[in-house]
């Protein structure tokens, strides 16, 4: 339990060398299986020894001595920032990102970067140009993407916590699919200064986690306002790790539109009977809320994607650094900027993109409904269990139907998180919590509570 890791590191019990030493090791044994990092951080042990002094000396952050793994689409001055791609294979970055410099400003130890779908296009974690992703959990199956090393790294036991971005549920994703637990903030939420977006508009950086407590604390550390990025909300940040008492039973929201979706009867099964239990232990009512248009959501969600992928590619023109995209980037990524391309012309954008916003605006108004008689929704995280690593996937629509049920998040700009809610012939399902924009607290207790469940049933 981290909780008790934390302290066992204040009092002296485990010292930060201890730890990073120890997810070294892990690293060292495990991941010529899992492949879940691209590079490693050479000086974690030196900036262990740092975190030492300071906790001996009553100084140290809310995260002296814990091994944060950070994906390969956030910049850490000095690591290879490679987006997986051959495009980036020897950018090295200059500067932190807004997480990364929050994060080093508690004594957090980045201990390495991770894999990912090359410049976060895709769902399964297999476009990587350093090879695909395992799923530790799942053995020959998928690891989600596109955090797909992230999710990987926490499952198997060799981080912390871990950073990964969310464009369309490339957080909640792997989270379900490695059973673990992950969050993608409410849009402004954290800062994106130092993120290469897959599409700015959808993006946020968000944490994985064993248990909903890491992702909290990590959330309590990251999120704010900043000087560099004006769509950052200046709100406070509760905190998010205290445990609050509610005063009233939560009001939990279903919808017969995302059943109607789910393609693996098996999925609906396991969550509803979840859904009926964590209501009837917190005393909680559950209703049924319309969203009609959330059917529109890959519709709506992909062509937009398209569009502002391809805007913020122009700049890996390889002048300035990196080598040219379209000549050094593998199918998936091609794909979009093409598909960018096409729909950016002046020729298609009232035939695509614009209605892609109207349906955009459509949704956020569903949820917006929505949140004003239920405080959260619950629903599953995919609508398939992950198909087996390796297998060919040859219809480009198959493999975006993973994010039927994430993407409405980050079209509506909502929070929503993901927590292990048991297996399916093995395989991890995560429930998903969905709560309206900037209640993250409200979240991550939802969250906490249904693993409070959980743990007492097994």
């Amino acid at each position: 339990m981290l909780r008790e890791k934390i302290a066992g590191i204040r009092k002296g019990k485990i010292s930060a060398v201890e730890n990073i030493s120890g997810f070294l090791k892990a690293i060292k044994e495990k991941d010529k299986d899992v492949n879940a990092f691209i590079s490693i951080n050479e000086k974690s042990l030196e900036e262990a020894e740092s975190a030492d002094k300071k906790i001996k000396n009553g100084k140290a952050g809310r995260l002296a001595g814990l091994a944060i793994a950070v994906k390969s689409n956030l910049n850490v001055d000095g690591m290879l920032v490679s987006c997986a791609s051959h495009t980036l294979d020897n950018y090295y970055a200059t500067y932190d990102a807004d997480a990364i410099r929050k994060i080093k400003a508690e004594d957090g130890i980045i201990i390495g970067m991770t894999n990912m779908d090359e410049f976060a296009c895709g769902s399964s974690g297999e476009s990587s140009a350093y090879g695909a992703t395992a799923n530790p959990s799942a053995p020959g199956r998928i690891p989600g993407g596109t955090s797909s090393g992230s999710a990987a790294a926490i499952a198997a036991g060799m981080c912390d916590i871990a950073l990964g971005s969310d464009t369309g549920g490339s957080i909640r994703n792997p989270a379900s699919h490695c059973g673990v637990a992950g969050i993608k903030p409410s849009y402004g939420r954290v800062s994106r200064f130092g993120l290469i977006d897959s599409a700015m508009s959808f993006d946020q950086i968000g944490a994985l986690a064993n248990e909903t407590y890491g992702c909290a604390l990590l959330m309590e550390v990251i999120s704010g306002k900043s000087s560099y990025d004006a769509t950052a909300y200046d709100a406070p940040v509760p905190k998010y790790t205290e445990k609050v008492k509610n005063d009233r039973s939560i009001r939990i929201g279903v919808s017969r539109e995302f059943e109607n979706l789910c393609t693996d009867a098996r999925l609906n099964r396991l969550i509803s009977g979840k859904i009926a239990e964590f209501a009837s232990r917190t005393g909680s009512a559950t209703s049924n809320v319309k969203l009609k248009y959330v059917d529109l959501s890959i519709q709506a969600y992909y062509p937009i994607q398209y569009v502002e992928f391809f805007s913020g590619t122009r700049k890996f023109d390889g002048k300035k650094y990196g080598k040219k995209i379209e000549e050094n980037c593998g199918e998936e990524v091609l794909r979009r900027i093409l598909g960018g391309e096409e729909i950016s012309k002046a020729e298609y954008r009232g035939a695509h993109y614009r209605k892609a916003l109207a349906a955009k605006g459509l949704i956020v108004t569903d949820f917006e409904k929505a949140f004003k008689t239920v405080d959260v929704i619950m629903l599953p995280t995919t609508p398939v269990l992950p198909h087996k690593l390796g297998e060919k996937i040859t219809e480009p629509r198959t493999m975006y139907a993973y994010d039927a049920f994430t993407c409405p998040a980050n079209l509506a700009g909502i929070c929503a998180g993901v927590v292990n809610a048991g297996r399916i012939d093995g395989i991890p399902v995560g429930m998903q919590i969905m709560a309206p924009s900037l209640r993250e607290d409200l979240l991550l207790r939802t969250m906490s509570e249904f693993e409070a469940g959980e743990s007492h049933q097994n």
